[in-house]
């Protein structure tokens, strides 16, 4: 049964890197990570307009580093049904937050399985913005402006001060599936990857966010140098 949902969950992961590849016409540009960097761990951050961004992103990397790269995503949703529980755990092995309220009694850490990651040489893809971006792209930017970072990025690392934080902007995803269509739509994606960041020490919550915020703006189109 192991090697049954192996081999599927790699057929799977073909497919979609294959899909991901002919429909957007994915082009990594900027820093993009070497193999250099393999089994030193990072998080890459980037803009969140559409589902496909994570996977977008994942299969962007060269296929060693593809391989200890695990995005972060909601437990509430990867858990219902099985299905999706197949397709985060084989075939991406995400890791799984669950979102609860951080005043309940007996929490979990949030941030402990993303740390497990980080430990074990792994890397994430996080989302600071915490949602699905769903405005509209600003005509006169030529891009959808970032929503407010939420807090949970400087809090990891924070924890984590060795681990470079690495932005990516995602351009054009959220046109190939626009709002009210069944079928995607061929369009030429691009990922531009900024120089690494490192938290400073001492440096404050507000700090770094505007920092991280304003790298990940500087890959934007007619942004980027």
């Amino acid at each position: 049964m192991k090697w049954f949902v192996s081999m599927a969950a790699a057929l799977v992961r073909l497919v979609i890197i294959v899909a991901a590849k002919l429909i957007t016409g994915a082009k990594a540009l900027g820093q993009v990570p070497s193999l250099d960097t393999y089994g030193q761990p990072r998080v890459y951050i980037a803009n969140h307009t559409s589902h496909g961004d994570f996977v977008l992103l994942w299969a962007a990397l060269h296929p060693a580093l593809r391989k200890r790269v695990r995005p972060v995503a909601g437990a509430d949703y990867w858990q219902a049904g099985p299905l999706r529980r197949f397709i985060i755990h084989h075939v991406f092995n995400g890791v799984l937050i669950a979102r609860r309220n951080k005043h309940e009694p007996n929490a979990d850490d949030p941030l402990a399985p993303m740390l497990d990651a980080l430990k074990q040489g792994d890397s994430l893809i996080f989302f600071p913005e915490g949602t699905r971006n769903l405005a509209e792209p600003n005509p006169e930017l030529g891009y959808t402006p970032l929503l407010p970072f939420k807090s949970g990025l400087y809090h990891l690392l924070n924890r984590a001060p060795h681990v470079p934080c690495v932005p990516v902007w995602i351009a054009n995803l959220n046109r190939v599936m626009p709002k009210g269509r069944s079928l995607p739509l061929p369009l030429l994606c691009t990922l531009n990857f900024a120089p690494p960041l490192l938290l400073q020490h001492g440096e404050d919550k507000l700090a770094f966010l505007q920092r991280a915020e304003q790298a990940l703006l500087g890959q934007a189109p007619g942004e980027a140098q």
